[in-house]
């Protein structure tokens, strides 16, 4: 994706149980389903006869595995993870799954999202003489999971670990041979359910259920426990309860696929229902609509058909330019940007355009595209965001951690526009945003937009959730 700014979320999981077979090749494929979830590496767990065997690289998917090395993980259970790093450094230490060994067993976990109080539990791990391998929260789960392991029955560790987790968490994990699913109580991260062939998928999108032929189920709810073995469901318990949900606006407004179904939504039509809300609330006059692709697709066509200005690439974008392609001179840095994203001249010149994106976070990837469109004969650019500005750090796993670099947080739109370079600008209203949606506010977590978070965050504005037990 180009559009966002780069913007990155941590990770995507999926967990698979079958019957029979092999568990890796499914794996495989809905791990590259959800590639654009995480760039930095890969990872496999299988458990075959009571053993835990995993395979993790740096890179994409299809850099880490082949046939020969998915032929070695055997199992019909097991998970895989893509990562981008929020919490921990980019390296191969921080890959997962993360596999521990303990007195009853072995456990792999592969998690998506983010704690926000990952130090304070470490502390203590580390005062009880625990040794860490990596300075991921994830691996801080593990621990205290094999903590609670050593007392207690599965359904109980994983209770009493619910209970000290504060912070965004949905993850798969092996226990010894046992597929398990957790969702955090308030749901901020998604996590669903899918049957095929012979057994069941557990995956952060439903793309991926997709890509297996097989067929949604549903979302796990917040706050559930789900447990799988050799093709079956064996258990579901609804641990904790909140007294709302908050689930990631920009799930929908980013990070998702367009054909993922979240929450009984398929994010396509929330996106048209944006683009069309932003041509409500921000028309111009123009010639054209034209998208920065790929995450301002959407958003453009629902603009263009209630505005009824044409739709037109403005942009191509070159697929082919490698993740890791680096330009060895500072002057040419711009070069590197425009293998990636070219202005397609013809379309654009003398052309009144609008230009729509999902975001903008620290404005220099915007004011290129502004520039870059002009430079190509444009004689208006007018910049239309499909979210609110951005005036608060994301705490539960996008990679946006202070307010320094936010550019919304320090300036008002018009000096936005301004620094953008861009004719006019607007950003769709955050009434507009939650209407497209189509679930209340309280169900959402805004913090990034609003500066007020659904958990106890140091220093930040809490909405308070209460949790509740609930008997299982």
């Amino acid at each position: 994706m180009i559009g966002a700014e780069e913007l990155r979320e941590c990770c995507g999981i999926v967990g698979v149980s079958l019957s029979g077979g092999n568990s890796s090749l499914p794996i495989y494929y809905g791990l590259y389903a959800l590639q654009h979830r995480g760039q930095e590496s890969a990872g496999i767990a299988v458990c075959e006869n009571g053993e835990i065997n995993v395979l993790r690289g740096m890179g994409l998917v299809y850099e880490v595995f082949d046939e020969r090395k998915l032929e070695l993980l055997r199992g019909n259970n097991g998970i895989g993870h893509v990562r981008y790093s929020t919490t921990g450094a980019s390296r191969i230490e921080n890959a997962q799954p993360l596999v521990l060994d303990f007195r009853g067993g072995s456990i792999a976990i592969a998690h998506n999202g983010n704690l926000v109080n990952t130090q304070e539990l470490r502390r203590e791990l580390e005062r009880e003489g625990r040794v860490f391998h990596t300075d991921s929260d994830s691996e801080v789960i593990a621990q205290l999971l094999v903590k609670e392991l050593m007392r207690h029955d599965l359904l109980t560790a994983i209770k009493e670990l619910m209970l000290r987790l504060r912070g965004s968490y949905s993850f798969v994990m092996l226990v010894n041979d046992a597929l398990v699913a957790v969702r955090d109580p308030l749901g901020f991260r998604p996590l669903c359910i899918g049957e095929f062939n012979n057994g069941y998928v557990v995956a952060s999108e439903t793309a991926a259920i997709d890509v297996l032929g097989g067929r949604f189920l549903q979302d796990v709810p917040p706050g559930e426990v789900v447990i799988f073995k050799d093709g079956e469901l064996l258990e579901r318990h609804r641990l904790y309860k909140a007294s709302n949900t908050a689930h990631c606006v920009f799930e929908y407004i980013y990070f998702a696929r367009a054909d993922s179904v979240l929450d009984g939504r398929l994010v396509y039509d929330v996106r048209l229902k944006i683009g069309k809300r932003l041509a409500e609330e921000h028309p111009a006059e123009a010639d054209i609509v034209t998208p920065v692709p790929d995450s301002g697709v959407t958003f453009a066509i629902g603009y263009a058909r209630h505005s009824n200005i044409p739709y037109m690439e403005g942009f191509i974008k070159n697929r082919y330019v490698g993740r890791t392609f680096i330009m060895p001179e500072q002057r040419m840095r711009d070069v590197a940007v425009r293998l990636k994203l070219n202005v397609v001249r013809r379309n654009v010149e003398d052309k009144r355009v609008i230009v729509v994106d999902d975001s903008i976070v620290r404005g220099t990837t915007s004011r290129k595209i502004a520039n870059y469109i002009r430079r190509g004969g444009a004689r208006e650019v007018h910049f239309r965001v499909g979210s609110p500005p951005i005036i608060a750090p994301c705490y539960m796993g996008i990679d946006m951690s202070t307010r320094e670099e936010l550019i919304a947080a320090n300036h008002d739109v018009d000096e936005i526009c301004r620094l953008i370079e861009a004719d006019t600008l607007g950003y769709l209203s955050l009434e507009g945003l939650v209407a497209a949606i189509g679930l209340p506010a309280r169900s959402l977590c805004l913090g990034c937009l609003t500066g007020r978070y659904p958990i106890e965050i140091p220093g930040e504005v809490c909405i308070l959730r209460q949790l509740t037990l609930s008997q299982f």
